[in-house]
């Protein structure tokens, strides 16, 4: 299996349809998603499937069991966390081929230990909501990193 260029990965995710919309969007740019268990569903979910449509089962997919299976696959490589609770915006890094991007749980986001350990990148928001859809906000923040790592995918067709 071929690295991708960008990792993709859900921190213990609760919601399957916001899953599915991820899962397409990897499946879309070639890109790989991790799932850090526990989740909060059963990854053959209708749900999830519903969102990925029929794209589910072609999805590059990886489960780690734990956040320490996690964490040990990731040594070594460029772990970015993004959390409503950052202190810099996500536009302020320069994305390179191999980045792991870290997006937390829907309801309550990575665990504030970690962010504080270290550190996070944020969407800003100038309205009265803390933070964009999970699914939303993956695909904000992928689209910036591949305009450096694949500036190519934006050149006029």
């Amino acid at each position: 299996m071929t690295d991708p260029c960008l990792h993709i990965v859900l921190y213990h995710p609760e919601i399957p349809p916001n899953t599915g919309n991820v899962g397409r969007l990897c499946l879309g740019l070639g890109l790989r998603l991790h799932l850090v268990h526990p989740l909060g569903f059963s990854t053959d979910a209708k749900a999830v499937r519903r969102a990925g449509l029929d794209y589910w089962q072609h999805v590059d997919l990886v489960e780690h069991a734990h956040e320490d299976a996690f964490w040990r696959w990731a040594e070594g490589r460029r772990v970015f966390l993004y959390s409503s609770h950052g202190e810099r915006p996500f536009t302020s890094v320069r994305h390179e081929r191999g980045d792991v991007l870290v997006f937390g749980q829907e309801t309550v986001g990575l665990p504030k230990e970690l962010v504080a350990a270290r550190g996070a990148l944020t969407i800003p928001m100038s309205g009265p909501i803390r933070s964009l859809n999970l699914s939303n906000a993956v695909a904000v923040v992928t689209y910036h990193a591949l305009q450096a790592v694949e500036p190519g995918l934006f050149a006029a067709r």
